[in-house]
């Protein structure tokens, strides 16, 4: 079962690709040519370029819908390569912030129910969120995380989410190294 994404999650997302959709509408009608699309959209980001206020607003609007339902990834890597990574580590990072939240947010309830119940939260307890980290970051610790999570359900001490948070852009990063390798 994949997590579920809050609404303002879904929002936050939506907002990252109506960016990178402003941001590709900037670029020479020459690079666009080049995009990782289909000729469609690669003709929408031509047509915009040439719209003014409102109408161009409402053009981003509808490429970042049609763009909702594709794989991204393509897109900010030709982005990347042509302005900068700055726009990809920030979804990167809000992407990493989210899983940490996920897995805290259902350490803290699962903590509660075995509160309930006079039980207490194992260090070793299984989470659904652990195993999509670990799908999505194979290099991943999972008893780490499973660890780190219980005890901040326990004590709230930030130290534990940061060091969490590290863990995930440690593995984050060893991941796209050997993806590089390859």
């Amino acid at each position: 079962m994949a997590m579920q994404l809050s609404r303002s999650e879904q929002k936050r997302r939506i907002k990252e690709i109506e960016q990178l959709v402003r941001e590709l509408v900037e670029l020479p009608a020459q690079a666009l040519t080049k995009l990782p699309c289909d000729d469609e959209l690669i003709f929408l980001f031509k047509e915009t370029r040439s719209l003014k206020g409102g109408a161009r607003k409402r053009q981003i609007k509808y490429i970042t819908k049609v763009l909702k339902k594709e794989p991204m990834t393509e897109l900010y890597a030709f982005f990347s390569k042509r302005k900068g990574a700055s726009l990809h580590q920030k979804k990167q990072f809000h992407e990493l912030e989210y899983l940490r939240d996920n897995l805290l947010d259902e350490a803290i309830a699962l903590r509660k129910v075995l509160r309930s119940e006079q039980q207490e939260l194992s260090e070793t307890w299984e989470s659904e969120t652990i195993s999509e980290m670990q799908k999505q970051f194979p290099s991943i610790d999972p008893v780490a995380l499973s660890r780190l999570a219980a005890i901040f359900a326990r004590t709230r001490q930030p130290r534990h989410s940061r060091e969490i948070f590290r863990l995930l852009r440690a593995a984050q990063e060893q991941d796209d190294q050997e993806r590089n390798r390859v």
